[in-house]
């Protein structure tokens, strides 16, 4: 990474030149490309439809790819998108001019989704089930008004452990985000390149290059959330045991279904004596 003026995308412009971020930088370009390899993301000339809201995730997410891209290391064309959802106080000027800035090709969309969950949700529960409903259908549909083949999603390693939990704890299964999934109709990819990275780095990154952040409280719906419980509980474990949080997303790439209780993914019936099983005890 040479960063001369020549060398460089412009989001990039402003990197700080410190070995610390240098190191930053490098690591989490690192975890993307082997994310993107490992879960085969890339289709050579496929176009991607890169979600920004304004976070430290999704702004991680945008320059690491054009990083990528830059460099001929992605050989696809990016588009970056925000959906200006209608919340209220949305700063809806500052993606359009960072984006127009940093020169990334962009689309920014108004759809007032705020308003039809503000009048279906009943008062005192939270908004984010439904709101991210609305969002999934408007970007999909915006994927294929663009001739997008995926649409790029910002979840980091952190997500995909906490909505693991959740699930395990309140919804009675074993399932998380997948770093690449198909929809439901089967046309378009779901691709999460930051599933190896921790959120520490997002955090670090996007502050470190001074993002334009905006906050995803804005709704006013974020308190007492399952997944903020469950993240304060993952702080513990991690306090008390630091790496546990990469240890257990480990786990999740390591999974022996015959040590699992689940018959529809293994044959635990005609398991026969004498024979040889899938994975030896341990």
């Amino acid at each position: 990474m040479l960063d001369t003026p020549t060398d460089i995308h412009p989001l990039f412009h402003n990197a700080p030149s410190t070995t610390e971020f240098k190191k930053l930088r490098k690591r989490i370009v690192r975890e993307v490309r082997e994310a993107v390899e490992a879960y085969g993301m890339v289709e050579r000339g496929a176009k991607w439809l890169v979600c920004l809201s304004g976070g430290k995730d999704s702004y991680t997410l945008l320059a690491v790819l054009h990083e990528l891209q830059w460099r001929g290391m992605l050989p696809v064309e990016l588009l970056a998108c925000n959906l200006d959802q209608g919340q209220p106080n949305f700063p809806a000027t500052v993606l359009p001019e960072f984006l127009q800035k940093m020169g990334v090709p962009h689309r920014i969309e108004y759809q007032d989704t705020y308003s039809i969950v503000k009048s279906k949700v009943p008062a005192g529960r939270t908004y984010c089930a439904m709101c991210s409903r609305l969002r999934r259908g408007n970007l999909y549909r915006i994927a294929r008004e663009e001739g997008c083949s995926a649409v790029v999603l910002g979840h980091h390693r952190d997500d995909i452990l906490e909505t693991l939990f959740m699930n395990l704890f309140h919804g009675g299964r074993l399932a998380t985000m997948p770093p690449k999934l198909l929809n439901d109709e089967g046309d378009l990819f779901v691709y999460r390149p930051l599933a190896h990275v921790a959120e520490v780095d997002c955090e670090k990154f996007a502050r470190a290059m001074q993002y334009p952040i905006i906050p995803c409280d804005l709704c006013g719906s974020q308190d007492g959330l399952q997944r903020q419980q469950v993240k304060s509980i993952l702080d513990g474990w991690e306090k008390n045991a630091p790496g546990r949080r990469q240890v257990m997303f480990r786990a999740l790439m390591n999974i022996r279904p015959s040590h699992m209780l689940d018959p529809k993914l293994f044959d635990f019936a005609g398991l026969v004596r004498g024979e040889p099983v899938e994975i030896a005890e341990n």
